[in-house]
């Protein structure tokens, strides 16, 4: 018998429209899963705050997903009109390169967002998830021929008007983008947000040229934050976090995609680090060790401990296309 989301409160007439889908395994298509934990949404005062979301695992591969989940022609309600990755940014940082061997010491976050990324000079870029376009519009100042994707209007048409920048609606695949047109595609704290994640990663290597890269940012569901806070972990936001990969699966769904993994490793966030604690603190059970972690000096010293353990709450993976 399928899972169900459970509920603390009944649902309201507008709740009730909402779309389940019944999913089997995103990775492998079996439906043989088995109950991980189930998880509220953290979005404060969000409407659909009386839902409990199931985090199922599959017994034949091992990854976690989201099961049931909003089917994709209902998943938007679960998106805040403010959602912060589709704003416009208010400040665009400026990328270092010097700055790569220190960024790899230290964990820092994202590195390659800031522009160092594993291509030698520039080329034909896409970002899937672009946002607000951010990354887009630093990537074009340093010479990238750049072009943006986001399911959301809004932040398509920001990044059109108020950056300048080629921008469309919708995701992958997509009837405006040719095969073999990119030497990178980013998807940065996206996969894990799509229904289905292997077909994405499928049309990205038809996207790419022989020898380009697919570049890969997620929450990482092994990591040191979500085995301390569980259901707070600040990575987990369900249930617009549809796939929560470990290092071993975000390998297994790229290789499955024809992609060969180039790299990965773990940065560290001091800020999730933070924001758990915040979220457990919160909870009846809440201990002092949490509100030590709300403290930005001790998280940045913690989350630099579990970098070097490898158990950071963010995975970057490069997969690239094999050359023929």
């Amino acid at each position: 018998m399928p899972l169900r989301p459970q509920l603390l409160e009944p649902l309201n007439e507008t709740d009730s429209a909402i779309e389940w889908d019944d999913s089997p395994c995103p990775l492998c298509g079996q439906h043989d899963e088995e109950l991980r934990f189930e998880a509220a949404d953290p979005t404060p005062c969000y409407r659909k705050q009386g839902l409990r979301f199931l985090v199922v695992r599959c017994r034949q591969c091992g990854l976690s997903y989201t099961n049931p989940r909003p089917a994709p022609d209902s998943i938007g309600q679960f998106y805040p009109i403010d959602y912060k990755p589709h704003r416009r940014p208010r400040k665009l940082a400026q990328a270092h390169p010097r700055g790569r061997f220190w960024e790899r010491l230290l964990g820092r976050p994202c590195q390659e967002r800031r522009g160092l990324l594993p291509w030698d000079g520039v080329g034909r870029l896409l970002d899937f998830g672009c946002g607000g376009g951010s990354f887009l519009k630093r990537m074009a100042d340093q010479g990238w021929d750049v072009t943006g994707l986001d399911a959301a209007v809004g932040a398509v048409q920001n990044v059109q008007e108020q950056l300048g920048l080629k921008a469309v609606v919708g995701t992958l695949p997509h009837q405006e983008l040719r095969a073999g047109s990119f030497e990178v595609v980013t998807m940065w704290h996206s996969i894990e947000h799509v229904h289905e994640p292997l077909e994405i990663l499928r049309e990205a290597y038809r996207l790419l040229v022989p020898g380009g890269k697919v570049i890969i940012a997620c929450p990482n569901i092994e990591s040191w934050a979500f085995r301390r806070f569980g259901v707070n972990w600040f990575g987990l936001d369900l249930p617009r976090h549809l796939t929560h990969f470990s290092p071993e699966s975000l390998t297994a769904i790229l290789q499955t995609a024809g992609l060969r993994m180039e790299s990965l490793r773990t940065i560290r966030h001091s800020d999730w680090l933070r924001s758990s604690a915040r979220l457990a603190m919160r909870s009846p059970r809440a201990h002092f060790r949490d509100q030590l972690l709300t403290w930005k000096p001790l998280a940045k010293l913690a989350a630099w401990f579990i970098y070097v353990m490898g158990r950071s709450d963010c995975i970057i993976a490069v997969g690239e296309r094999p050359k023929m």
